[in-house]
Protein backbone atom coordinates (compact mmCIF):
# COMPACT_ATOMS: atom_id res chain seq x y z
CA UNK A 1 0.00 0.00 0.00
CA UNK A 2 1.45 3.34 -1.08
CA UNK A 3 0.38 5.10 2.12
CA UNK A 4 2.26 2.60 4.27
CA UNK A 5 5.39 2.96 2.09
CA UNK A 6 5.18 6.75 2.43
CA UNK A 7 4.85 6.46 6.21
CA UNK A 8 7.83 4.08 6.34
CA UNK A 9 9.96 6.53 4.37
CA UNK A 10 8.84 9.32 6.69
CA UNK A 11 9.60 7.39 9.85
CA UNK A 12 13.07 6.42 8.68
CA UNK A 13 14.02 9.83 7.31
CA UNK A 14 14.33 11.51 10.71
CA UNK A 15 14.00 10.70 14.36
CA UNK A 16 11.54 12.27 16.72
CA UNK A 17 12.76 12.06 20.27
CA UNK A 18 9.45 13.19 21.79
CA UNK A 19 7.10 11.36 19.43
CA UNK A 20 4.71 8.90 20.96
CA UNK A 21 3.00 8.14 17.64
CA UNK A 22 4.25 7.61 14.13
CA UNK A 23 0.90 8.68 12.69
CA UNK A 24 -1.96 10.90 13.85
CA UNK A 25 -5.07 9.93 11.90
CA UNK A 26 -7.64 12.70 11.33
CA UNK A 27 -10.99 11.75 9.78
CA UNK A 28 -14.73 12.28 9.94
CA UNK A 29 -15.83 9.18 11.81
CA UNK A 30 -19.38 9.26 10.55
CA UNK A 31 -18.11 9.09 6.94
CA UNK A 32 -15.20 6.66 6.99
CA UNK A 33 -14.66 5.09 10.43
CA UNK A 34 -16.08 1.67 9.52
CA UNK A 35 -14.76 1.65 5.95
CA UNK A 36 -11.64 3.26 4.52
CA UNK A 37 -10.20 4.70 7.73
CA UNK A 38 -10.56 1.41 9.58
CA UNK A 39 -8.68 -0.39 6.79
CA UNK A 40 -5.99 2.31 6.74
CA UNK A 41 -5.58 2.18 10.52
CA UNK A 42 -5.28 -1.62 10.46
CA UNK A 43 -2.69 -1.48 7.66
CA UNK A 44 -0.60 1.08 9.54
CA UNK A 45 -0.73 -0.85 12.82
CA UNK A 46 0.06 -4.15 11.07
CA UNK A 47 3.07 -2.45 9.44
CA UNK A 48 4.35 -1.54 12.90
CA UNK A 49 3.32 2.11 13.12
CA UNK A 50 2.01 3.47 16.41
CA UNK A 51 -1.12 5.21 15.15
CA UNK A 52 -3.37 7.60 17.05
CA UNK A 53 -7.07 7.20 16.37
CA UNK A 54 -9.38 9.15 18.66
CA UNK A 55 -11.76 6.32 19.48
CA UNK A 56 -8.86 4.15 20.70
CA UNK A 57 -6.58 6.67 22.37
CA UNK A 58 -8.65 9.39 24.07
CA UNK A 59 -9.10 8.48 27.71
CA UNK A 60 -12.59 8.65 29.21
CA UNK A 61 -13.03 11.76 31.33
CA UNK A 62 -10.15 13.62 29.66
CA UNK A 63 -10.58 16.89 27.79
CA UNK A 64 -10.81 15.90 24.14
CA UNK A 65 -9.19 19.03 22.74
CA UNK A 66 -6.23 18.76 25.11
CA UNK A 67 -5.79 15.06 24.31
CA UNK A 68 -5.88 15.80 20.57
CA UNK A 69 -3.35 18.61 20.93
CA UNK A 70 -0.99 16.32 22.84
CA UNK A 71 -1.37 13.52 20.30
CA UNK A 72 -0.70 15.86 17.36
CA UNK A 73 2.29 17.37 19.15
CA UNK A 74 3.73 13.91 19.79
CA UNK A 75 3.23 12.51 16.27
CA UNK A 76 5.72 12.40 13.42
CA UNK A 77 3.11 12.42 10.68
CA UNK A 78 -0.52 13.46 10.29
CA UNK A 79 -2.73 11.72 7.77
CA UNK A 80 -5.91 13.65 7.09
CA UNK A 81 -8.72 11.74 5.40
CA UNK A 82 -10.93 14.32 3.69
CA UNK A 83 -14.40 13.01 2.93
CA UNK A 84 -17.61 14.67 1.77
CA UNK A 85 -18.70 15.63 5.29
CA UNK A 86 -15.26 16.30 6.84
CA UNK A 87 -15.88 20.06 6.92
CA UNK A 88 -19.26 19.68 8.60
CA UNK A 89 -17.43 18.66 11.79
CA UNK A 90 -16.06 21.52 13.84
CA UNK A 91 -13.86 18.95 15.65
CA UNK A 92 -12.26 17.91 12.35
CA UNK A 93 -11.66 21.52 11.37
CA UNK A 94 -10.12 22.28 14.77
CA UNK A 95 -7.85 19.22 14.40
CA UNK A 96 -6.81 20.45 10.97
CA UNK A 97 -5.82 23.85 12.35
CA UNK A 98 -3.83 22.15 15.15
CA UNK A 99 -2.07 19.88 12.63
CA UNK A 100 -1.02 22.80 10.46
CA UNK A 101 0.19 24.73 13.52
CA UNK A 102 2.32 21.69 14.43
CA UNK A 103 3.70 21.65 10.87
CA UNK A 104 4.64 25.34 11.12
CA UNK A 105 6.41 24.81 14.46
CA UNK A 106 8.24 21.67 13.38
CA UNK A 107 9.31 21.55 9.74
CA UNK A 108 9.86 17.79 9.99
CA UNK A 109 6.20 17.09 10.78
CA UNK A 110 4.80 15.53 7.60
CA UNK A 111 1.17 16.14 6.62
CA UNK A 112 -0.36 13.76 4.10
CA UNK A 113 -3.85 14.61 2.85
CA UNK A 114 -6.02 11.81 1.50
CA UNK A 115 -8.95 13.00 -0.60
CA UNK A 116 -11.45 10.17 -0.22
CA UNK A 117 -14.30 10.57 -2.68
CA UNK A 118 -13.82 14.35 -2.65
CA UNK A 119 -11.92 16.49 -5.13
CA UNK A 120 -8.89 18.44 -3.84
CA UNK A 121 -10.20 21.57 -5.62
CA UNK A 122 -13.44 21.31 -3.60
CA UNK A 123 -11.33 21.31 -0.44
CA UNK A 124 -9.14 24.17 -1.66
CA UNK A 125 -12.06 26.37 -2.76
CA UNK A 126 -14.66 25.03 -0.27
CA UNK A 127 -17.14 24.14 -2.99
CA UNK A 128 -19.59 21.26 -3.22
CA UNK A 129 -20.41 19.64 0.12
CA UNK A 130 -17.83 21.86 1.83
CA UNK A 131 -19.71 24.98 0.71
CA UNK A 132 -22.86 23.67 2.42
CA UNK A 133 -20.93 22.99 5.62
CA UNK A 134 -19.45 26.49 5.65
CA UNK A 135 -22.85 28.07 5.03
CA UNK A 136 -23.94 26.44 8.31
CA UNK A 137 -20.70 27.36 10.14
CA UNK A 138 -21.01 31.02 9.16
CA UNK A 139 -24.36 31.15 10.97
CA UNK A 140 -23.12 29.53 14.18
CA UNK A 141 -19.38 30.15 14.55
CA UNK A 142 -17.29 33.30 15.08
CA UNK A 143 -16.00 34.78 11.82
CA UNK A 144 -12.27 34.55 12.77
CA UNK A 145 -12.66 30.82 13.46
CA UNK A 146 -14.43 30.22 10.13
CA UNK A 147 -11.73 32.22 8.36
CA UNK A 148 -8.99 30.12 10.01
CA UNK A 149 -10.75 26.91 8.93
CA UNK A 150 -11.06 28.13 5.34
CA UNK A 151 -7.38 29.08 5.24
CA UNK A 152 -6.36 25.72 6.69
CA UNK A 153 -8.37 23.82 4.08
CA UNK A 154 -6.85 25.88 1.26
CA UNK A 155 -3.34 25.34 2.65
CA UNK A 156 -3.62 21.58 3.08
CA UNK A 157 -5.25 21.09 -0.32
CA UNK A 158 -2.06 22.48 -1.88
CA UNK A 159 0.04 19.71 -0.33
CA UNK A 160 0.87 16.60 -2.33
CA UNK A 161 -1.55 13.89 -1.30
CA UNK A 162 -3.60 10.98 -2.53
CA UNK A 163 -6.90 11.13 -4.37
CA UNK A 164 -9.05 8.03 -3.88
CA UNK A 165 -12.51 7.34 -5.24
CA UNK A 166 -15.05 5.33 -3.30
CA UNK A 167 -16.01 2.97 -6.09
CA UNK A 168 -15.52 -0.62 -7.12
CA UNK A 169 -13.42 -1.39 -10.17
CA UNK A 170 -14.53 -4.18 -12.41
Amino acid sequence: MALVRAAQQTSSSYSCRYCRYHVFLSFRGQDTRKTFTDHLYTALVNAGFRTFRDDDEVQRGEGIKLELQKAIKHSRTSVIVFSKDYASSTWCLEELVMILERKRISADHVVLPVFYDVDPSDVRKQTGSLAKAFARHQKTQPLPKVKAWREALAEVADLAGMVLQNQAHG
